[in-house]
């Protein structure tokens, strides 16, 4: 079942981002800090009065005169519009209502979206009345907020989610493995659909974002069935390339949402750049399954050297998915192809593994005595018992008598302990410490 999505939208310099952060930092769980992961994300997951969300931030724009003002804010708020369920519309109090403004709301309009108006930098009572001239925009009541103090931003929250749409079943049986394609534009996401297919079901072309939407294709393989959920490129309008590919995220975000294994594609003759680390870590923070596809390999010059050397590169650029399995194929000569699925099948298993609790008791009993937890003045971290809570992805809670004195290296060294005797291959794992109660 995918996220829904707020957007937050608006002028440059309203407090788009400050307010992101807010709610990021203040409201929402805090994602793994692992060396590799790229911190500098546009979006971020939560939830609120019980319904979970992605949020994200529409901001960072790079302004050179009106005319390119106007043009960037028109371009983000329509990109915006058309992937998200809500947007958050951030306006001004200090400035007051402008042209730029009235702009965006007329695009909003007849977008038909659901819309909340959030008025920030109303940082005392003396302000409050500086709202009410946004109710020209014709959304209903401005929410007055303060990114610089963090005022009003649970309210902002409150109406946002109260507009989010209903919860949909997810149309698949459990037996069915969702496959999510995600990858910049033009690594072949849709040239691998149809090399799995053995058919041409998916419009392919070498002109980058050709695929409008995400596109759900059922099949079945040697008594397994699976639907393919190809993320495709993000649609191109005129000369919009790099705000444009920004918003390929939301496509991208509620793919993987939906999915129990996600391939991250990565052109294996361009190599590899910043956003494929991007694309990637929605994967891993989302907790699925993960396959690496190093696609258009047969276009590669290569000796006996190059695919160790190219996958020694993936692990030095996503050491925070050090779990993830690595394939080298090419869609377009089928060559290693039939090698995919097997694994896929297999991360997925590893996905939803559950072990019992004795035997994971035992694995961190004997991963303690070989290392001691560390000690800090005097006072020792002591692990009573563990238990695997979830699975997809398994999430594992360690009991201990101050969960504060747990080192994130010492978590790694559990976590390395338990991935070697039980594999979990493909999969993230979660791992919580949480304070031993007198009942436990």
């Amino acid at each position: 079942m995918s996220k829904p999505i707020i957007a937050i939208v608006g002028r440059p310099n309203v407090g788009k981002s400050t307010i992101f952060n807010r709610i990021i930092g203040d409201r929402l769980a805090i994602v793994e800090d692992k060396p590799g992961v790229t911190r500098d994300r546009l979006y971020g997951t939560g939830e609120w009065n019980g319904r979970a969300f992605s949020i994200v931030d529409t901001g960072g724009i790079e302004i050179d005169g009106e005319d390119e003002i106007m043009k960037s804010v028109r371009m983000q708020a329509e990109l915006a519009v058309e992937e998200a369920d809500v947007i958050i519309f951030m306006v001004d109090a200090k400035a007051g209502l402008t042209h730029a403004d009235d702009e965006v709301a007329q695009m909003l309009l007849r977008s038909r979206k659901p819309i909340v108006v959030a008025v920030n930098k109303v940082d005392n009572l003396n302000r409050r009345d500086d709202i009410y001239e946004f109710y020209n925009l014709g959304f209903g009541e401005p929410i007055a907020i303060s990114g610089s103090h963090g005022m009003g931003i649970g309210d902002l929250l409150d109406a946002a989610v109260e507009k989010l749409p209903e919860l949909e079943d997810e149309p698949y049986d459990d037996d069915v493995i969702r496959v999510a394609l995600i990858g910049r534009p033009n690594v072949g996401k849709s040239s691998l659909v149809n090399a799995l297919l053995g058919e041409e079901r998916v419009i392919v072309s070498n002109v980058a974002g050709t695929t409008r939407d995400a596109i759900d294709t059922p099949f079945e393989r040697d008594g397994q069935k699976y639907v393919l959920i190809d993320t495709a490129g993000m649609r191109k309008r005129g000369k919009v390339y790099e705000t444009t590919e920004k918003y390929s995220v939301m496509r991208a975000l509620k793919a993987i949402e939906r999915a129990d294994v996600v391939l991250v594609l990565i052109n294996g003759e361009e190599g590899i750049i910043e956003q494929d680390k991007h694309i990637a870590g929605y994967a891993h923070e989302a907790g699925k399954a993960a396959i690496f596809v190093v696609n258009k390999w047969d276009a590669v010059e290569k000796d006996d050297k190059t695919m160790h050397q190219f996958e020694q590169k993936i692990r030095d650029h996503f050491l925070f998915m050090t779990y993830a399995p690595i394939i080298f194929l090419s869609a377009l000569t089928k060559q290693r192809l039939h090698k995919l699925l097997p694994v896929v099948v297999n991360v997925s298993e590893q996905h939803a593994m559950r072990i019992p609790t004795h035997l994971l008791n035992d694995v961190v009993s004997d991963a303690i005595a070989i290392n001691p937890p560390p000690s800090d003045k005097g006072r020792r971290l002591r692990i009573n018992y563990a238990t695997q809570v979830a699975v997809k992805p398994p999430t594992i809670v360690l009991f201990a008598n101050d969960p504060e004195m747990m080192h994130f290296s010492y978590e790694r060294y559990l976590e390395n302990k338990i991935r070697a005797a039980f594999q979990f291959e493909g999969t993230p794992v979660r791992i919580f410490t949480r304070k031993k109660s007198d009942e436990d």
